[in-house]
């Protein structure tokens, strides 16, 4: 058993950690103060040879400037998985949030929690996280028959799963949607409705979680039958919503379906986030492997998703798995979203377990003398939490790692082959020395499952890193970090107008008719079109990154998204549609141009690519003809979590 003087210790994850010492003290201040110079000059290639996206001069918000009589966490409750779960496996979690002031709901920076019933038409009372008493114990008692403890769960988990984000990418992050109001924060309804569903809607900027009553078969688990369910408990759902509403604000094209990989990589990385913050819970991860005889792979609590959804829902099982089955199932692209996306899920998964074997072995053979074969029974404590600690430190770095990633993918129509190069290049980045084969076993496992990525002449290592322009272009020295305007820090930028600034100078820069082929954009008259229309390039965003190595290096860059449209008009009997190409630019601290990670509109067989997707009983689930168009069908995500794959 474990030391009974640990359960009373939060768990405060590594990421949450490091932002919580790193938040500013002092009142912020301008690196520079904002003057009226940049915004007087005229900008001639905006309108002409480019444009700006609408969410470019969006400024995220703002986290807690820290006083100093302020606490670094706020300690609450959370069920760890959901709660069906024992209590002995530790199903009660004690986590630090990051600190703010609350208003009842609660209601902070980030995230309003909304008490609507929608089913029941009522107003729950507002869970005051404030109130002196709840302070004192931790917030409410966790419970599924509580509304208030429901409130208190969805803003705790998706406290703690958004600053994961905000601490590995090294900057604020901005929603992706528009609200009418000023009030730029997510929304979270607990009691959206009465359905088995729960999901991102990209339209109302809010997470909507659905309430419905269990399978009325003998359950397999100790949920009871015919009894309600709710969403909102269940750890994994709500990181994975919550992961689907970050990436709209991320990348906005991943929202939309113009290939098989897109939905699936949506729905594997919000299973991937949901599954590595398991092991931020350390009760959880000490009882898993004490119980496993310390092989992750058989400790169904760190590797499952959605266990009492799954059972109450007729599974007899959890949602999803992360482990493969031998052989492991190989990439298809007519797979239904959510079987493509278990594909990614377990060849990550794979890779982590590799790793995880390697830096553990040594304490297997000194535990053992010698042998590696450990007896029967329940693991040693202190073996067990030795284990632990390295289990939860490689989950933060291999989350970190997939994380950084979004930054070095392609603005448009992922592929996973494009996502493993994403991958191998942004650990490259900060960890040039891998001694212990993080990228080796990554390559391994997706070379196990038939994914590839296009256009490399071999799977080494170099050949998977990205490059950038093929003949030198650049620096941009107004983008250079001498030039640019932070609030505090150079994870918040001064203000809308200095991102409409930076917004502008790479404009300019990139639609230079003699480097728009570099970046891979085209000019209006460009004869590869045929026919075809193609808009101006739209600089869609352009934010700064701080990243910290395991050395302590920091690494300073400068992240942008270019999009170009695409419009095939209506012929053959076929009806008009549209893609997208364009370039996600990294600039490193000098201005320079580090990464071009491009994809053109005239790009090798882009078009009938396209076409066919569409055509596809995949394609024609998301998309519809309207008017001799196809347009997209919505909300999205609701869809698609009632996907039922075409026959």
């Amino acid at each position: 058993m474990t030391d009974d003087s640990l359960k009373n210790i939060a768990s405060t994850a590594q990421a949450i950690s490091a932002e919580a010492q790193s938040r500013e003290k002092d009142t912020p201040i301008l690196a520079e103060e904002p003057s009226n110079r940049q915004s007087k000059k005229v900008w001639t290639g905006l309108g002409t040879r480019f444009v700006l996206g609408k969410n470019v001069e969006r400024i995220p918000p703002i986290p807690l400037k820290r006083q100093k009589e302020d606490p670094l966490y706020r300690p609450l409750r959370i069920f760890a998985l959901d709660p069906a779960i024992s209590r002995l496996e530790g199903s009660i979690a004690l986590i630090n949030v990051p600190y703010e002031p609350l208003e009842p709901g609660p209601v902070g920076r980030f995230f309003k929690v909304d008490n609507y019933d929608g089913a029941q038409h009522v107003h729950y009372c507002r869970v005051d996280l404030d109130d002196k008493a709840l302070l004192i114990k931790h917030g409410q008692d966790p419970t599924p028959s509580d509304p208030r403890f429901h409130q208190q769960m969805v803003y705790a988990v998706c406290s703690n799963v958004y600053s994961t984000f905000r601490s590995a990418l090294g900057r604020q992050i901005a929603w992706g949607f528009e609200r009418k109001s000023e009030e730029d924060k997510l929304y979270l309804r607990p009691h959206a409705f009465l359905e088995q569903n729960a999901y991102y809607d990209e339209k109302l900027g809010e997470l909507c979680f659905g309430y419905y009553r269990a399978s009325e078969n003998q359950p397999t688990d100790r949920t009871l039958p015919g009894g309600f369910v709710f969403t909102c408990l269940s750890h994994d759902i709500i990181a994975h919503e919550l992961t689907h509403a970050i990436l709209d604000g991320l990348r906005s094209s991943l929202n939309l379906p113009s290939g098989p990989d897109v939905i699936a990589f949506h729905e594997a990385f919000a299973d991937l986030v949901a599954l590595f913050q398991h092991f931020s819970y350390r009760e959880v991860v000490i009882r898993a492997l004490a119980t496993s005889g310390g092989r992750i792979e058989k400790a169904k609590f760190l590797t499952d998703l959605a266990h009492q959804f799954g059972h109450s829902t007729g599974k007899n099982g959890a949602l999803r798995s992360s482990i493969s089955t031998e052989p492991p199932k190989l990439y298809n692209p007519i797979l239904e979203p959510h079987e493509l996306g278990e594909v990614l899920v377990s060849a990550i998964f794979e890779a982590f377990l590799t790793v995880y074997k390697r830096k553990t072995e040594r304490y297997i053979r000194l535990a053992t003398q010698g042998s590696g074969i450990l007896p029967k029974g329940e693991l040693p404590v202190d073996l067990q939490n030795i284990l632990a600690d390295e289990a939860s430190k490689l989950a933060s770095q291999f989350l970190s790692v997939l994380i950084r990633a979004i930054d070095y993918c392609p603005p448009v129509d992922l592929r996973f082959g494009e996502y493993l190069r994403a991958i191998i290049t942004a650990d490259y980045d900060l960890v040039p020395d891998d001694v212990w084969g993080y990228r080796e076993a990554l390559i391994d496992a997706f070379l196990r499952r038939m994914i590839y990525p296009r256009y490399v002449s071999n799977l080494s290592e170099d050949s998977l890193l990205w490059r950038s322009t093929r003949t030198p272009c650049g620096p941009v020295t107004e983008l250079d970090f001498a030039h640019l305007q932070f609030q505090g820090d150079p994870a918040s930028a001064a203000g809308p107008e200095e991102l409409r600034r930076q917004a502008c100078v790479l404009g300019e820069f990139v639609s230079r008719p003699e480097y728009m082929e570099e970046f891979g954009l085209v000019a209006e008259n460009d004869p590869r079109l045929e026919g075809a229309v193609v808009d101006l390039p739209s600089v869609e965003s352009i934010r700064s990154a701080r990243r910290v190595g395991p050395d302590g290096q920091v690494v300073f860059d400068l992240v942008a998204e270019i999009t170009q449209r695409c419009r095939i008009p209506r012929k053959d009997n076929k009806a008009a549609f549209e893609f997208y190409g364009g370039v996600t630019v990294i600039l490193g601290p000098e201005g320079e141009v580090r990464y071009a990670i491009s994809k053109s509109v005239v790009g090798k067989r882009r078009q009938e690519r396209r076409l066919e997707f569409l055509e596809s009983p995949a394609g024609q689930y998301f998309w519809k003809i309207e008017n001799g168009k196809y347009v997209l069908k919505e909300p999205l995500f609701k869809w698609l979590h009632f996907y039922k794959y075409p026959s």
